[in-house]
């Protein structure tokens, strides 16, 4: 059986060229690439005897929105026969388009059509890119950490007409004021109250 250590030096080696960093921890291959080789490394780790990573498990988006490179695109890799995991990633801008895995693993044209609609990334070369999740006509992309929590518009039943309709979203006033602290180290007006009872006591 092949050790992570063993798959680690043979993708260091074969495809010195196109890694920018590797990593074995939790049991697994971290790969770092460029957008531009995503296919050449693909083909490669999914047909080297020595790999085998003939699986493609998920394929998912991290959203930095503070970056220049917002997102961060990942793939989940298994081997089977090596009983062992990788996770490829790269780094892109938010208009950048990225190549489909679609014609390497079919199972990625599902995965590409979810990170399309949940986070606006687009891929080139797809069969048949188009919403996955949300409904027709849908605004925004729900994953993306700008997207309000609320939605830009709700759908009811308007039983004055008698159909579904879409509305923009109206909340009430008391609930337009967030307290973005984490619930761990408390709301302000708690924190106020707390240190007051300290200075008395």
């Amino acid at each position: 059986m092949k050790t992570l250590i063993d798959l680690e030096k043979k993708i260091n080696s074969e495809l010195a060229s196109k890694i920018n960093s590797t990593l074995t921890k939790h049991n697994q291959i971290y790969v770092e690439i460029d957008k531009d080789d995503l296919i050449d490394v693909t083909l490669f780790v999914k047909t080297n005897k020595d790999l085998k990573f003939r699986q493609l498990i998920d394929i998912t988006v991290v959203d930095y929105p503070e970056q220049p490179q917002r997102f961060k695109v990942v793939y989940l890799f298994l081997s089977h026969e090596f009983n062992q995991r990788m996770i490829l990633s790269y780094f892109i801008t938010e208009n950048e388009v990225i190549s489909s895995l679609t014609s390497i693993f079919p199972s990625a044209n599902w995965m590409e059509r979810e990170v399309f609609d949940m986070y606006g990334v687009n891929f080139k070369d797809h069969p048949d890119l188009r919403r996955i999740l949300t409904d027709y006509g849908f605004e925004g992309h729900p994953l993306r950490k700008d997207f309000p929590l609320t939605g830009h518009t709700e759908v009811r039943y308007n039983e004055e007409q008698k159909k579904v309709i879409k509305e923009p979203v109206k909340l009430e006033q008391n609930y337009r004021n967030f307290d973005y602290e984490s619930p761990w180290e408390g709301t302000k007006y708690i924190k106020e109250q707390t240190d007051e009872n300290d200075k008395k006591n």
